[in-house]
């Protein structure tokens, strides 16, 4: 454990939804009011994986994604299941028959105390078009396991950032040295 893991944590500064936080050398930010995510691996009974795009802000383009959004952002108590299977639908359109939890993950620990709940979706439903809510303006795109690898590269080719979640369906391939 570090020596600054004992020291008090203070508060640089809080918006809506981000706080900058201090602890002794330590500076890092997480999610106001200890909201945390649900990121949602969606694969249809096609072996089809549900992706997503939209404009990112900080990265300044658009960013290839899993489907994600905030547990109890606007309900509180809302569960992790719940808050995956309502963003699944706001944003590709497709309701899931069983979603189930594969585990809590971080991706930038080093800077980002906010955690993400990463959920499973199966026996989908299209419902609608999906693309978000309020402006969102997020793309769908649905894909077959087999051709992930090369749809990514494509993505990564035209500007797209790719957020680090896209690991999950890349590691094999990564491994295997591709």
């Amino acid at each position: 454990m570090t020596k600054d893991a004992n020291l008090p944590v203070e508060t640089m500064w809080e918006g809506k939804y981000i706080v900058a936080k201090k602890q002794g050398t330590w500076e890092y930010v997480g999610r106001a009011r200890g909201i945390e995510a649900a990121v949602i691996l969606a694969v249809d009974d096609e072996g089809c994986v549900l992706l997503v795009d939209q404009f990112r802000m900080p990265l300044g383009k658009r960013c290839l994604e899993l489907p994600a959004g905030l547990i109890g952002d606007d309900v509180a108590g809302e569960g992790a299941e719940i808050a995956a299977a309502r963003e699944l639908e706001e944003e590709t359109g497709y309701r899931p028959g069983k979603i189930e939890p594969v585990g809590s993950f971080h991706s930038s620990p080093g800077m980002v105390s906010e955690g993400f709940t990463l959920m499973r979706a199966t026996e989908l439903v299209k419902t609608g078009e999906g693309g978000g809510v309020d402006g969102e303006d997020i793309t769908v795109h649905r894909v077959p396991l087999a051709e992930v690898e090369a749809f990514i590269a494509a993505k990564r080719a035209e500007g797209f950032a790719m957020d680090v979640k896209l690991l999950l369906l890349l590691g094999a391939g990564i491994l295997a040295g591709r």
